[in-house]
């Protein structure tokens, strides 16, 4: 019979490596939590980095920003968001008319066409939270869900990023003229 002629104590070093190993690798190959990769799949969508800004002290709406990419063959469509800090969610689009920067909700939602990336950002498509139970502040996180017609819901986490100055063509969603946040639709 053949037997090894390494030491025992060589055997448990080489076990305890492969353990460690193992117990490196394993988490690595593992799908990333949304919190930290901040990207979320739901069939073939892909959403990337949700994110607010900070608002300031009793402001009833904030906005949310995100791109999707369909990676499918079909269009889809995001139809509705909500928030766990705010009565409602809408999502908006603003546009030019008439050389005069207009905001309007989008009742039929927004369509992500087959191998294209859409982006919410300031001074374009962009989501509203109205109705504020709780000011986002900067650093922090806040839970959202997101409705597609066609792949249903995810769940997302907003980073809140810094007040800032103020994108072109666009104000800071936290103070949009009216006391409900938005008179101008």
């Amino acid at each position: 019979m053949f037997r090894s002629h390494v030491p025992a104590r060589a055997t448990l070093t080489r076990r305890g490596l492969a353990a460690l190993a193992l117990g490196v690798m394993l988490p690595l190959s593992m799908p990333m939590a949304p919190a930290s990769a901040h990207e979320y799949k739901l069939g073939e969508l892909e959403i990337g980095h949700p994110w607010s800004r900070e608002t300031p002290a009793g402001a009833k709406v904030a906005g949310g920003y995100l791109t999707v990419t369909n990676h499918g063959k079909e269009a889809d469509r995001l139809i509705a968001v909500s928030s766990d800090i705010s009565e409602k969610g809408e999502i908006h689009e603003m546009a030019v008319n008439d050389g005069v920067m207009t905001m309007r909700q989008l009742p039929d939602g927004l369509e992500v066409a087959p191998g294209e990336k859409v982006e919410l950002k300031p001074g374009s498509y962009h989501l509203m939270f109205m109705g504020l139970k709780a000011q986002p502040k900067k650093g922090e996180r806040f839970a959202g869900t997101l409705t597609f017609e066609k792949a249903g819901k995810v769940d997302v986490e907003f980073a809140v990023d810094a007040m800032g100055g103020e994108p072109e063509h666009h104000g800071d969603h936290g103070s949009h003229g009216a006391e409900d946040g938005h008179s101008s639709h």
